[in-house]
């Protein structure tokens, strides 16, 4: 569960703190508070968990924007959840642990056990589903343990041979002065042994490209550049490592009615020289149907109004936005004579000098 201590004073670093700065923090106390050098400390742990959270999203500029602005309940509206436990940091900051520790995963989960790698899919909605969310069963194709060698990748009878150069254990370790710095084996890539007679299924890499359906639940107010994050839905972990993430990217077809602007939404609606003189009730559509729109009397062409709480439902918040109407007057075209007549009564009314129509140049 994410923590609701501020990121910013668990790291120690000022709110306009630059990446680099936040980077420093973060290994600062990734490397007092990491597993393997308090084991047994369940403090410790806690502090690393809860500065591992942190750096996760501060790194992340769309993150950072988010906590900025919303805080921790910003966050859980876009279904972070931080870290469920020590494999999914060291899956995810490895490079960092190998940079700044020489070590990428705890000695506990060593690094023959490589995590899966992430998958993308675009989904195209409609407004009126972004408004209101969507289920679906959307289809993705990854690869899956191979059948015939139950993803050991050797041909069945056969066995993988241990690493000559790591003797199995994925890593070597090399000194420098007092310090002992551990590295991923560059023979085996950690995995502690490699194939002699590799399974003719799936050559060797123990996995084949399936496709599978996945559940997704969109939720309200997503707009076109939106990621849901699927845990564990992506590539399998290699050697019992965990399997990668499914990132969902959102793309919100145009409306023929509606525009989208944040949270509020405009439309245009026409109305009559009358109506707009005399005023009127006029039926307006909405994502939930049809409103009545009181036009008062005199209204001008480009008079904006307003339903509130009609608009798209916030993401990152609580409630909706607005739905804006502008009214367009539209000028009455092929007059009957009746109505040319009755016009021009009125403009006499209004003060108004009317000259009759003169023929064109060219009926000249």
């Amino acid at each position: 569960m994410p923590t609701e201590r501020d990121y910013y004073e668990i790291l120690g670093v000022p709110r306009d703190a630059s990446e680099e700065e936040i980077k420093r923090a973060y290994r600062r106390l990734a490397m007092k508070y990491h597993p393997d050098r308090n084991p047994g400390d369940p403090e410790a742990e806690e502090r690393f968990k809860e500065a591992s959270e942190a750096y996760e999203v501060l790194r992340d500029p769309e993150k950072r924007q988010i906590y900025d602005r919303y805080g921790h309940e910003g966050l859980r509206g876009t279904g972070f959840s931080g870290f469920r436990g020590f494999d999914d940091i060291f899956s995810a900051f490895g490079d960092i642990f190998e940079e700044f520790f020489g070590f990428g995963r705890s000695t506990r989960a060593r690094a023959r056990g490589r995590p899966g790698a992430d998958l993308r899919y675009n989904l195209t909605i409609t407004l009126e589903e972004a408004a209101k969310g969507k289920e679906v069963e959307i289809p993705v194709e990854h690869h899956d343990l191979c059948p015939t060698c139950r993803g050991s990748g050797s041909r069945p009878g056969s066995a993988p041979a241990i690493c000559p150069v790591c003797k199995g254990r994925g890593q070597v370790s090399r000194t420098q002065g007092f310090f002992t710095m551990t590295t991923t084996c560059p023979r085996c890539y950690g995995q502690g042994q490699f194939i002699i007679d590799p399974c003719e299924t799936c050559q060797g890499t123990g996995r084949v490209k399936v496709t599978r359906k996945v559940h997704l639940k969109v939720p309200p107010g997503v707009d076109t550049g939106s990621r849901l994050r699927l845990r564990g839905e992506g590539e399998p972990g290699e050697g019992g490592g965990p399997p990668g993430d499914l990132y969902v990217v959102i793309h919100v077809e145009p409306h023929p009615f509606f525009q989208r602007q944040g949270d509020d939404i405009f439309c245009q609606a026409p109305i009559s020289f009358t109506q707009a003189a005399l005023g009127a009730k006029i039926e307006v559509p909405t994502l939930d149907g049809t409103e009545i729109l009181q036009i008062p009397r005199g209204t001008q062409s480009g008079t904006l109004f307003r339903l509130k709480g009609m608009g798209m439902p916030r993401l990152k918040g609580y409630g909706r936005g607005d739905q804006v109407i502008e009214v367009v007057v539209k000028t009455p075209t092929n007059l009957t004579k009746r109505q040319e007549e009755l016009l021009i009564q009125f403009a006499e009314a209004s003060g108004e000098k009317v000259e009759p129509r003169k023929k064109g140049f060219f009926k000249k």
